[in-house]
């Protein structure tokens, strides 16, 4: 079994910046990916980053430029980086490993981010 746990969150002003980290810990065997996903209230959770094991990035169009996902292997922890950040970014961020190859995936609790005008 894995687990996934967020943190980082929590209330910031328009323009602020956040670092959210996900750190997976258990049986964890193989390539996997990680992701960021984020909740606003009354929306569904949509797309927010991807890392490759490899370092290969991509990021939905909300956060392009403004958002970084990194990861450490060695210790199994992936990062989100959020500058100039606005109040439509306002959401639950949750992470999600995903192992490659397989129908694995699995899902942190999530982090609230708050972002006030």
């Amino acid at each position: 079994q894995v687990q996934l746990v967020e943190s980082g969150g929590g209330l910031v002003q328009a323009g602020g910046s956040l670092r959210l980290s996900c750190a997976a810990s258990g049986s964890i065997f193989g390539i996997y990916t990680m992701n960021w996903y984020r909740q606003a209230p009354g929306k569904q959770r949509e797309w927010v980053a991807t890392i490759t094991s490899g370092g290969v990035t991509t990021y939905a169009r909300s956060g392009e430029g403004r958002f970084t996902i990194s990861r450490n292997n060695a210790n199994n922890t992936a990062y989100l980086q959020m500058n100039s950040l606005k109040p439509e970014d306002t959401a639950i961020y949750y992470c999600r490993l995903v192992l490659v190859g397989t129908i694995n995936t699995y899902w942190g609790q999530g982090t609230q981010v708050t972002v006030s005008s």
